[in-house]
């Protein structure tokens, strides 16, 4: 019997610690706990949306409960692993803490855990944004926590950790799960565009891999809708009309055109984009990445000069046009007019990197005025009538 179409980011959710990418020192970390028998009651993961926080709960949950666990290399097909992953495991609790942030439902939740595990050897409570618990209900799980059961392990998840109370921290094992690389983005979704038969360029996958900012359910659920737009076939200028991107060598033309000065070429560019209905607010982020990524470069080369778009810079011209670009994100952002906000930004960042820094003018002075002969008369000595 037919269950109905599944997502991409479902279908594709790593079901073991192999699948897992991007998040090395978190996958390491709990195999070497799991495998020495060092499990802790409690663990927060920490990162932002779509990295894996969610996915690996699950996986440290199939890995405790599995049969013949806790084992790290898990059989995915063993039936205590298939429960956990469909949600139907009577042991592994999975709460989203939006939703049940009162103090009565961790009142409940407290109650509960004092119950033996019904099939498995532990019962697992994943509790999803729990920062948005209450402090009220935060304070209801204190206790519980700091000593809860032998058979009873806690994994939070939340994408911002300032909002959870430092002694709910301090009773964890806290995990921080980065953004996901680009490179290690597009392999996927070369993986999974091949297994579903799908065409994808190269281009195409750069492309959604930079749109989904480190996320890989973010590139998932991009590449899905894609397939739905395109059909088996997906190109790079399909990925670009559908969320009104700015192609890879556009930036670059711009950013150059930022380096050199030319201020009609930039305002050109910027007619030219507007025009075609590309999001100016992601342009002037992947324009900022640009930017950066040269700064980088002269960083690690460790010299004073630096290429932008071929065009030669000082690190300090490039720092300061990266500023000028940072400080106008809001008015592009939220300001009425958006286009001329935008080009606003990009003439002040181009008149901001080609100012001089008054203590670097005066360090330039100093050395001419040292190096410059002393004039006549110069040792203090009277001249004589």
């Amino acid at each position: 019997m037919s269950t109905g179409y599944q997502v991409i980011a479902r279908k594709w959710r790593s079901q073991t610690f192999d699948d897992v990418v991007g998040q090395d020192h978190v996958v390491r970390t709990l195999k070497n706990a799991i495998t020495r028998g060092r499990i802790a009651h409690a663990y927060l993961f920490v990162g932002p949306r779509g990295t894996g926080k969610t996915s690996l709960a699950r996986l440290f949950a199939k890995a405790l409960n599995c049969t013949g666990g806790p084992k790290a290399d898990f059989d995915v097909n063993d039936p205590a692993c298939l429960a956990i992953a469909e949600g139907s495991h009577l042991d592994v609790i999975e709460i989203d803490g939006a939703s049940n942030n009162g103090v009565d439902q961790v009142r409940d939740l407290r109650d509960t855990v004092r119950y033996a595990p019904a099939q498995g050897k532990f019962k697992v409570y994943i509790i999803d944004e729990v920062h948005m618990l209450s402090v009220q209900a935060f304070n209801a799980l204190l206790k519980t926590l700091e000593e809860p059961p032998a058979h009873v392990k806690f994994v939070f998840a939340t994408t911002d950790p300032q909002k959870v109370l430092p002694t709910i921290v301090s009773r964890c094992q806290r995990f921080d799960l980065r953004p996901i690389p680009a490179p290690l983005i597009v392999e996927r979704l070369r993986r999974i565009a091949t297994a579903e038969k799908i065409k994808v360029s190269e281009p195409a996958l750069e492309c959604i891999a930079r749109m989904a900012d480190g996320g890989m359910r973010d590139a998932q659920s991009i590449l899905d809708q894609m397939i739905s737009f395109c059909g088996g076939e997906i190109s790079e200028p399909d990925v670009l009309d559908v969320y009104g991107l700015v192609a890879a060598d556009k930036i670059a033309a711009l950013a150059a055109a930022l380096a050199a000065g030319d201020h009609p070429r930039i305002v050109a560019i910027v007619d030219e984009c507007d025009a075609a209905g590309r999001d100016l607010v992601r342009l002037l982020a992947d324009l900022q990445a640009q930017v950066r990524g040269a700064l980088l470069d002269a960083i690690a080369q460790g010299g004073r000069s630096a290429q932008l778009g071929g065009e030669p810079m000082t690190t300090e011209q490039i720092t300061r046009l990266l500023d000028g670009l940072r400080e106008g994100e809001g008015a592009v952002k939220l300001g009425l007019a958006e286009k001329i906000n935008f080009e606003v930004t990009l003439l002040k960042a181009v008149e901001a990197s080609r100012a001089r820094a008054i203590d670097s003018l005066i360090r330039e002075l100093t050395a001419l005025a040292d190096e410059s002969p002393a004039p006549a008369g110069a040792d203090g000595e009277k001249k004589k009538d």
